[in-house]
């Protein structure tokens, strides 16, 4: 059984939040869902430049991992859902750091703030990136102007954005690409 991408209920500016409460579609918590949904959608831009076998697996994964965090951010906190909806764990935000790890193990130090660039799945990594620092901003919004967020979607998105600054770099180094570094006039 299929159902129709276009369902008309939200012609009038509205959504529905999982739960079923309605809310304005530029209600912070749409803006919030709507954030990951991009950062997921550059990180299929990332993969498609890409080409690595193992780095797409990465990628994959953490895709997953932000439809999870998607459907968080998208429930009402203040309703029982009757659906069971996945959740995050400890051991994603361990998997982001054990990756960290990895890549840093064989990367040269950084000695100066590096500008984005070196190869175009790097440049769109370091897009990623700010797109998951945008996302993680308007969770710590959400969350100063008392609206839900669990600790561990903040920790995720904090994670996630140091992964994809490592990441760009590894991209950079694995294709023998030059990271530029900043020369600030002075």
């Amino acid at each position: 059984m299929s159902f129709k991408v276009y369902t008309k209920t939200g012609d009038k500016g509205s959504t529905g939040l999982i739960g079923g409460t309605r809310v304005p579609k530029d209600h912070i918590r749409i803006d919030a869902y709507g954030t990951v949904d991009e950062l997921n959608s550059v990180l299929g831009v990332v993969t498609d430049s890409l080409g690595s076998t193992a780095i797409n697996a990465w990628i994959l994964e953490i895709q997953d991992r932000l439809f999870t965090v998607g459907a968080t951010l998208a429930t009402d906190p203040h309703k029982d859902t009757k659906m069971k909806l996945p959740d995050l764990h400890e051991s994603d935000i361990e998997w982001l750091e054990q990756r960290i790890d990895e890549m840093d193990e064989v990367l040269p130090p950084m000695k100066s703030f590096i500008l984005p660039g070196g190869h175009i799945a790097a440049s769109h990594a370091h897009v990623a990136r700010c797109v998951c620092r945008r996302a993680e901003r308007i969770c710590v919004h959400m969350q100063n102007n008392e609206e839900f967020v669990a600790e561990i979607v903040l920790k995720y998105l904090n994670r996630l954005s140091d992964f994809l600054f490592v990441l760009s770099r590894y991209i950079v180094f694995q294709n023998k690409g030059q990271e530029i570094p900043w020369r600030a006039r002075i």
